[in-house]
């Protein structure tokens, strides 16, 4: 599971590549003009963007520039029809990791996608194992020893960043932000229960509780 900003004016397209990223079990936030993606940039956090470059009022090249000039070094995929050399050099020069014309195929922009998430530090195992717990992210399957355990998109996104941090405590805010997207209507309280949802499932498999509350500070995912 990553957390991609999807930049796009083409509401058909993105409805398009939102559905198929989310099919990838990636949390997408969607935002439609360049200023409100530079905005997005600054005030959270994000494991790649996925980029068009005509956009309104800030074209998406000079988003790049000024995200790359304030440090930013979030993976970003221009997805553009400007196919020239010309075109793709200075998409590079700006600071783009990867450059996908239009039309394009959906399977080769997740190719693309994974492959940029599997560079360093945003490693992406396919099948994460802490203790007795094993999550494939192909499969959508979860096991607790021998036991199968179903879980609902969203608890599957949840346990998916829980277990790719072991150990590190995060409270119920940093969750919202790391795995629910941000236009949506979702609070803290959603967090609380899916916690608990995910708690029930996990200990009805067998096993000692995994998710740890740390009063006062957030929660964490055992590692025994």
């Amino acid at each position: 599971m990553a957390k991609i900003l999807l930049v796009e004016d083409d509401q058909s397209l993105a409805k398009l590549v939102r559905n198929w990223l989310s099919l990838d079990h990636h949390v997408v936030e969607t935002v439609e003009d360049g200023e409100e993606a530079l905005h997005r940039l600054k005030v959270s956090e994000f494991d790649l963007v996925v980029l068009d470059w005509n956009l309104p009022k800030l074209e998406g090249v000079e988003v790049l520039k000024q995200h790359r000039q304030m440090g930013g070094k979030t993976p970003v995929l221009m997805l553009t029809g400007k196919d020239r050399i010309a075109d793709k050099e200075e998409g590079f020069d700006a600071g783009a990791d990867d450059y996908l014309t239009k039309p394009f195929h959906g399977k080769e922009l997740s190719m693309r996608i994974k492959a940029l998430l599997r560079r360093p530090p945003l490693l992406v195992e396919d099948v994460l194992k802490v203790g007795d717990l094993v999550l494939e992210r192909e499969s959508f399957t979860v096991r607790r020893g021998d036991a199968d355990v179903r879980l609902l998109p969203k608890e599957f996104a949840l346990l998916e960043f829980l277990m790719r941090h072991p150990n590190q405590v995060f409270s119920a805010e940093a969750l919202l932000e790391r795995v629910w997207v941000s236009e949506s209507e979702s609070t803290v309280e959603a967090v609380t229960t899916c916690i608990k949802r995910l708690r029930r499932k996990l200990e009805g498999a067998g096993g000692a509780p995994v998710i740890a509350t740390v009063n006062g500070v957030g929660y964490k995912l055992v590692a025994v």
